[in-house]
């Protein structure tokens, strides 16, 4: 786990950028924080409790939708807040979850290999009916989603300019790490750490092992719908490729490349991932994905524990020695 002052330095100078950087760049790192807030909820789950989900963006997609939904007055016929949205989306991915890992868990007690590959077909699922739900979009998505209103009492605040929008997302964002971080070092990170590696003798001292897996896996559904809340809305845009197999691979790759066992690795795993795709396609045209490939084979060869977490678990053990 990196060490809170570290996670301040980062924040503080995420902060720092709108100050430094053109509206466009501030617009595209929103966006990327909102993804950092993605992997963090995959790393929770798979770094941090050993479950490999192949399907997380399905939390991420549903938590999208409801937001758009219940913004876009699909709901109910009125338009809703986006205080409401919110709950909605977190609530509604939590509630997926919480439904799904019953049967996954508590029912047929899947791990590994084979819960990877049934979140993955569900995911698949859940995109083909998305791709068919005409009251949804189907194919084309739902397009002019409301952006975020902070409005109150009837008062209305929407945040159409990228500055607000960047610093709103910034302080969800900073707020989710930081009850994450508190949940890690508390005895319940504690149990999930010894649950990752050694389950059977965990359970061998009194802990229902598949509760617990439960537990984490619905807390990182809630996250993931969150950040895919606030996506649509800062995007204006819903669409089936927000719940299928792409992103959830793609969110896969930036948690082993950050380091999927650390969250703030993995926060910054998703930036950097998305900061050298855009670099790559600038600069190499149509073989940047071949450039990110390579990166990711080389960092998981030489940098098992991550391509960030390697070097930051290196700064803290050091501090430790010399006693700072």
């Amino acid at each position: 786990m990196a060490p809170r002052w570290l996670a301040g330095v980062v924040f503080m100078a995420l902060a720092a950028f709108p100050l430094l950087a053109a509206d466009y760049w501030t617009g595209q790192l929103t966006r990327y924080l909102i993804f950092g807030l993605f992997a963090m909820s995959l790393s929770l789950v798979w770094g941090r409790a050993g479950i490999l989900c192949f399907g997380q963006a399905m939390f991420f997609g549903i938590g999208g939708y409801v937001m758009a939904a219940c913004t876009m007055g699909l709901v109910g016929g009125a338009l809703t807040s986006s205080y409401l949205g919110l709950a909605a989306a977190v609530l509604a991915a939590a509630g997926f979850a919480a439904l799904l890992g019953y049967f996954l868990f508590l029912g047929r007690g899947l791990s590994g290999a084979y819960l990877a590959i049934v979140t993955l077909a569900i995911a698949y699922i859940l995109e083909q009916t998305l791709k068919s739900a005409y009251t949804l979009g189907a194919d084309n998505g739902l397009s002019g989603v409301p952006p975020i209103d902070l409005g109150l009492f009837g008062a209305s605040v929407e945040l159409w300019q990228e500055t607000p929008r960047y610093y709103l997302v910034l302080a969800i964002v900073a707020a989710v790490y930081a009850a994450l971080d508190r949940l890690l070092a508390s005895p319940f990170g504690v149990v999930l750490t010894a649950m990752h590696g050694d389950p059977r003798r965990l359970a061998f001292f009194g802990y229902h092992v598949l509760s617990l897996r439960l537990i984490v896996f619905v807390i990182g559904a809630a996250v993931a719908g969150l950040a895919g809340a606030l996506f649509v809305a800062v995007d204006e845009f819903a669409s089936p490729t927000l719940i299928g197999f792409g992103l959830s691979t793609e969110v896969l790759i930036w948690v082993a490349l950050g380091g999927k066992e650390m969250l703030l690795a993995a926060f910054l795993g998703a930036i950097a991932v998305r900061l050298m795709e855009s670099t790559f396609a600038e600069l190499l045209g149509d073989f940047w994905i071949l450039a990110l490939g390579l990166v990711f084979m080389v960092s998981v060869v030489l940098l098992p524990r991550g391509l960030i977490a390697t070097p930051l678990g290196r700064l803290t053990s050091g501090r430790h020695r010399d006693g700072t």
